[in-house]
């Protein structure tokens, strides 16, 4: 996770998130000045996944920066840091779904904590195991699906890799003996209740089109993506034994499972 930290004077700040650092290894803090010219050449040329941002300084205030940072990385989360009374309701609405919350000089670490623990969260992927069953994970808990078929269409969406997938390929995939009336039926359903699945678990990982969905291949810990791109590990059991339509990458599966031996 790559975060940038943007404030002029907050020496007492960075003590804190160098020792954050410290204790966890999966976080890299980045420090500027408010030098926007900087700011932005870096978060163009790098993945920055957060930003804490002082709203009040020499060159620019936070809340202008912000909106400049928005517009090269729209999925980046902000935490406002201020010494006034500001609140979320006083900042303009378009900033609001992207800003973790406003903390309040003079911070403690413990402030600081609670919110570096909201970017983890926002950063969280979903851990996807589809070998010797199909098994989906958030903080290290397995999710319950609502229905067998919301949990299969996931699978395939999966399997896709990021590609659109239309209705009549998920329909000719997943209910191929069906009425193609009763059929439209249960995707809808299968895609209403995988909806609000992920979303049970704030994972947004699945793009929702007008009969159109994909996944976001980013938000997905994925041990067929770790095989697909040559990672070590077991890759043990069949591959997704419930689902037939599988059957078409058996092959790429045991080619690569050999390859990865002969390696």
């Amino acid at each position: 996770m790559n975060i940038i930290v943007v404030d002029d004077e907050s020496t007492a700040l960075h003590l804190f998130l160098d020792e954050a650092v410290r204790s966890d290894h999966s976080i890299d803090f980045h420090y500027f000045k408010d030098d926007p010219a900087a700011i932005l050449s870096y978060c163009g040329e790098n993945e920055v996944d957060g930003a804490i941002l002082d709203v009040r300084m020499p060159h620019i205030s936070g809340l202008k920066l912000a909106k400049m940072i928005l517009e090269i990385r729209p999925k980046i989360k902000i935490l406002f840091l201020t010494g006034t009374s500001l609140t979320l309701e006083q900042i303009d609405a378009d900033l609001r779904p992207s800003i973790l919350g406003v903390a309040y000089k003079p911070l403690t670490g413990i402030d600081l904590g609670v919110f570096i623990d909201r970017f983890k969260q926002q950063k969280a992927k979903m851990k996807v195991q589809m070998f010797d069953g199909f098994d989906c994970f958030m903080y290290g808990r397995p999710i319950h699906f609502s229905s067998s078929k919301s949990k299969e269409l996931f699978a395939f969406l999966i399997v896709l890799q990021g590609k659109n997938v239309t209705m009549e390929r998920a329909i000719t995939a997943l209910w191929p003996d069906k009425d193609l009336d009763k059929a439209k039926i249960l995707y809808r359903d299968a895609v209403w209740r995988l909806r609000s699945t992920l979303e049970g678990v704030r994972c947004p990982c699945v793009n929702f089109g007008r009969a159109m969905l994909s996944v976001n291949v980013e938000d997905i810990q994925c041990d067929y993506y770790d095989l697909l791109g040559k990672k070590k590990g077991t890759y043990s059991g069949p591959f997704l034994p419930s689902y037939e339509w599988s059957m078409d990458y058996e092959d790429e599966v045991e080619s690569l499972r050999e390859e990865m031996k002969i390696g």
